[in-house]
């Protein structure tokens, strides 16, 4: 079982989001499961739950983890694939976020574009890794800071942009022979402390956003130039939309 694997086909994503297929698939991310055990936990009776698992087996989304006998009958103990899933932006392949649409660091949209192309391309060369039995290299890190103020938080951003810039001038090599090209994707947005998906939370989010509005005025980051790496400056309109957070 993986950890966490990608739906990319538009109908195993609809599979997926059946709220009874989401909960068999909870169940059997925590251990193989027969219908008949699924049925009690679920509330519905054996022969549903064994429509719902044949949906789900038809997409890959669960898979037979073994077969015993019970008298004349032989029982199938299934699982899910992964522990977790999470859905492509292919599965949505006509709207899906471009971020080469337009380019604003301080968007919070922009900034989600550039979460969804992650999960796209991430998803696809993992598929493509596993089908050609290779390893995929990348490499992530998550930490959380807090700024003591917005003129701080500028700061950071100002030498975060200045240190990655200097590390791709010193290493890219695109005339290099058998060189690769890897994409460099740093994100800051404020942190949810409360759990998400509560009405709280969500409060928080666009209290977070007013106030992350109000500093781009007054920090001045706002009118700063963008740095070659990140595209136009900060601020400017996107073709496509005329206004953005």
């Amino acid at each position: 079982m993986w950890d966490v694997t990608v739906i990319e086909d538009p109908e195993a994503a609809a599979v997926s989001l059946d709220p009874v297929r989401a909960r068999l698939l909870a169940e059997l991310a925590a251990g193989p499961a027969s219908a008949a055990m699924l049925a009690g936990k679920v509330g519905l009776p054996r022969q549903k739950v064994n429509y719902h698992l044949k949906a789900l087996e038809q997409h890959g989304l669960v898979e037979l983890a073994e077969e015993r006998r019970k008298g004349n009958v032989t029982e199938r103990l299934m699982r899910a694939t992964a522990a977790s899933y999470v859905i492509s932006p292919l599965a949505l392949a006509a709207v899906q976020p471009d971020p080469d649409r337009f380019r604003d660091q301080l968007s919070a949209r922009w900034l989600l574009a550039l979460g969804a192309r992650l999960v796209r391309d991430v998803g696809s060369l993992i598929t493509g890794a596993a089908k050609a039995r290779q390893r995929l290299a990348t490499y992530a890190l998550d930490g959380e800071v807090t700024f003591a103020s917005a003129a701080d938080r500028a700061a950071f951003v100002r030498e975060l942009t200045a240190g990655v810039s200097a590390l791709i001038r010193k290493y890219d090599a695109p005339d290099a022979e058998g060189g690769r090209a890897h994409r460099v994707v740093v994100a800051v947005h404020p942190t949810i402390t409360r759990p998400a998906g509560t009405a709280d939370a969500g409060a928080a989010g666009a209290e977070h956003g007013a106030e992350a509005t109000a500093d781009r005025i007054a920090d001045g980051t706002a009118d700063r130039p963008a740095h070659p790496l990140t595209g136009p400056p900060a601020g400017d309109p996107a073709p496509e939309s005329p206004s953005h957070p």
